[in-house]
């Protein structure tokens, strides 16, 4: 019987000192949450990659069946934010550069939901990307760390884009950069470039993340330094014993409070909605194009098809490549618009031995994009059927001779000169009545007079109209001027 008691006392004790380790729930008070985090005692905390030495390869079979495992249990978070936050794995010791970062998201809680807009239509593609490669998701978080996710953000080192690439190490690692294209802007492309990099870096430090994303930001040779120094007068070479620059002392204590705050999500800091899905979808266009003739086609703007693929820096793409365009909806509502089935679809036989996976692949479409095309609710197939597939070369020429086309030149346009009218206001009128009468913005009637947009106006009271001046024009306005178009852009540009 005593040994009976002894026994079950013994396992009382075992399971309240396990209690004693785990976490606080997520809605706890922040400043517990922060204060826990702080407290933990380094026994606890999983040892610094670089100890462990981990290679690459075995921690992308590690991750490739957690993430089997995962599926099976259960489907994805319908927030890709979520999503990102239940894959986050590093660990780091408590550290006063630490917390003093956690304090500043604590104290900015809309920088997430800011960043978050900029990164809408590209984020999903990072993270799918990273994982493939079987990295660290918190690598998807880098942008927001580099660049605040600002797509043109440059440097005074000449770094450029979200990822903050340099000249001589985006050509390294294959990104193509010339008077008509630079890759650093391209989202997609500098990510591929990055997270070779990044890869390289994390084999040059044993398999030290902490090691490898400092490297990113200063350079390996200065944390390379910053190890030897330390081995030669036998001090920790873990990342918070390092003397490194300031800039770089900073970075990855922002990136683990980054991460830490996405695991935790205390009250102050909110994480923002973003749907778990691709946005957006790159179209491989196979030849020179036009921008102006890609909007006009997919009924697209042309200023938003210019915001997504920013790589491209004049009104048309590289002769020589790349043509690919990143455009603003999911690859399966892409299959269903007039502009893809018309311009980038074939038809195709069905061989023996085919299956749907397999040709999609072949044409580079997803299985379910290509059900989508065709309509399938299946993936019964029979030899010598018709079904669509996609392809990347248009029917047609998507150029725009710029001899004859002079309206979508990037160029200065001819000054206009301008002449001032005025116009007495009349019982009834309002600023905008009067901007409709002479065909004008609201936003430049109000600039010219010096008033606000809900400013009430007074009978007799006389306003400026300015309007371009044309051959024979005597000082009588037409109110139905043709060239009203061109004012507005001539004035918009004068006030740029």
């Amino acid at each position: 019987m005593s040994q009976l008691k002894c026994l079950v006392l013994l396992i009382s004790f075992s399971m309240l000192g396990a209690c004693t380790t785990l976490p606080l729930p997520s809605d706890a008070p922040e400043e517990q949450q922060v204060n826990h985090f702080a407290q933990v005692s380094p026994s606890k905390i999983t040892a610094p990659a670089h100890a462990k030495k981990t290679p690459i390869k075995t921690a992308k079979k590690t991750e490739s069946k957690s993430s089997k495992s995962n599926n099976t249990k259960k489907s994805a978070p319908k927030n890709l934010w979520q999503d990102i936050a239940n894959h986050l794995n590093f660990n780091s010791q408590p550290h006063p550069r630490l917390q003093k970062r956690i304090n500043w998201y604590l104290k900015q809680p809309n920088y997430l939901l800011s960043a978050n807009k900029r990164a809408t239509p590209f984020l999903f593609h990072i993270v799918q990307k990273v994982r493939k490669q079987g990295l660290p998701l918190e690598l998807a978080l880098l942008p927001f760390v580099e660049s605040d996710f600002r797509l043109t953000a440059r440097s005074s080192e000449h770094a450029l884009g979200i990822w903050q690439l340099m000249p001589a190490t985006a050509h390294h690692f294959g990104v193509t950069q010339n008077e008509w294209y630079d890759g650093r802007l391209d989202v997609l492309k500098a990510t591929d470039a990055a997270l070779a990099y990044l890869k390289y870096l994390h084999g040059r430090f044993d398999g030290d993340w902490l090691h490898a994303i400092a490297a990113y930001n200063s350079g390996e040779g200065k944390v390379f330094d910053a190890i030897e120094a330390n081995r030669k007068i036998g001090k920790s070479t873990h990342f918070w014993h390092l003397s490194l620059p300031k800039e770089t002392a900073e970075y990855v204590p922002k990136l683990l409070a980054l991460s830490h705050l996405l695991k935790t999500q205390p009250k102050r800091f909110e994480i923002p909605m973003l749907a778990n899905r691709p946005l957006s979808t790159a179209l491989d266009i196979g030849q020179p194009f036009d921008f102006s003739v890609i909007a006009k086609l997919s009924r697209i703007d042309k200023e938003l098809l210019h915001k997504l693929n920013k790589g491209y820096l004049r009104h048309r793409s590289p002769p020589t490549g790349p043509h690919v365009l990143l455009l603003p909806f999911s690859e399966e509502a892409l299959v269903h618009k007039p502009f893809f089935a018309n311009h980038f679809t074939l038809k195709y036989r069905v061989k023996r031995g085919d299956t749907l996976y397999r040709i999609a692949n072949r044409y580079g479409m997803s299985l379910s994009a290509l059900r989508s095309l065709n309509q399938k609710k299946d993936d019964f197939l029979r030899v010598g059927q018709i079904i669509k597939v996609s392809k990347t070369k248009a029917k047609m020429d998507l150029l725009v001779d710029y001899e004859i086309s002079p309206f979508v030149v990037k160029r200065e346009k001819p000054k206009v000169p301008l002449v001032e009218y005025q116009h007495t206001v009349s019982q009834g009128e309002s600023l905008w009545s009067i901007s409709q009468k002479y065909q004008v913005s609201l936003r430049n009637l109000t600039a010219w007079n010096k008033l606000g947009k809900r400013t009430l106006l007074k009978l007799g009271q006389v306003l400026t109209i300015l309007r371009p001046q044309h051959h024979g024009e005597d000082n009588e306005i037409n109110e139905r001027d043709p060239l009203v178009d061109l004012e507005l852009r001539l004035k918009q540009n004068s006030q740029r």
